[in-house]
């Protein structure tokens, strides 16, 4: 076993939940180099909703919340709320996070509560037999839009800009060496940071709205489809349809942290 996986996971819990080919995966394993090079493992909260994604802080072996659907950043505000010093880790899908849990993750953004948010997007309900989601793509077919989505898809680092977000960052799974930068940077902000990952699902997204069951050829379209913000910051919007704008799209210091406001007001006698 991977020297990081002996030091950091649950032995009992293994093996994982995901299927073959699951970006999920690369997550967990980028996510264990962030926590390894921070030295943070001890200061750790983790949470986890509902979903493929929602699985993967349970194999870690630290303090960990598996919640209800749609109730992981309440859970996380709260926890972040009874001790500050910790560092907490939100981990989300597209559906828990702005399918049933929309409201709450528009209002933590709003209050720039110290919580770090990752959340896998594979643009369907993935565990739960391949239904249309918040993000999957106009036209794409899936389980409950088997004519093509005729919804139009959030863009989910818009809204949590939008709603107050201090740090907003997008990157996929055929970009591991970035996503390590952006979680580490993540969770160093002081703010509610909110980290999309684009994650390939080939066993429902993959099959029904790609066309293809193989991860690589998933990754490679990642890939294909990737432009760094910079260089779309020059691109008319029609050169962008279709494509994935990846980077650090938003960073500002200049609010105040909810948690350190909060105590601010109620000080201690």
């Amino acid at each position: 076993m991977n020297p990081l996986a002996e030091k950091y996971l649950r032995k009992a819990a293994l093996p994982l939940i995901f299927c073959a080919g699951c970006g999920d995966g690369t997550v967990l394993n980028v996510f264990l180099r962030a926590i390894e090079e921070m030295g943070i493992f001890d200061e750790l909260a983790l949470v986890g909703g509902i979903g493929c994604s929602g699985w993967l802080p349970t194999y870690l072996r630290t303090d960990v919340l598996h919640v209800l659907h749609g109730r992981a950043i309440p859970f996380a505000s709260g926890l972040k709320l009874t001790d500050p010093r910790r560092k907490v880790v939100v981990f989300t899908g597209d559906g828990d996070c702005v399918g049933i849990g929309g409201n709450h993750f528009i209002h933590g953004a709003r209050r720039n509560i110290d919580l770090t948010v990752i959340m896998m997007n594979n643009g369907i309900y993935g565990m739960t037999g391949g239904q249309m989601a918040p993000t999957t793509p106009l036209q794409g077919r899936t389980q409950t839009s088997p004519y093509g989505n005729i919804e139009f898809p959030f863009d989910v680092c818009d809204l949590a800009r939008a709603a107050g977000a201090t740090y907003v960052a997008r990157w996929t799974t055929a970009h591991p060496k970035q996503l390590l930068q952006a979680i580490i940077e993540g969770i160093s902000h002081s703010g509610f940071s909110f980290i999309e990952v684009l994650s390939q699902c080939p066993t429902q997204a993959g099959r029904y709205i790609e066309g293809t069951s193989d991860p690589g050829e998933l990754l490679a379209l990642f890939k294909k489809r990737a432009i760094p913000v910079d260089q779309a910051k020059n691109m008319p919007p029609s050169d962008l349809e279709g494509k994935i704008i990846v980077g650090k799209l938003h960073h500002s210091l200049g609010k105040k942290e909810f948690s350190k406001a909060l105590y601010e007001s109620f000080p201690e006698e």
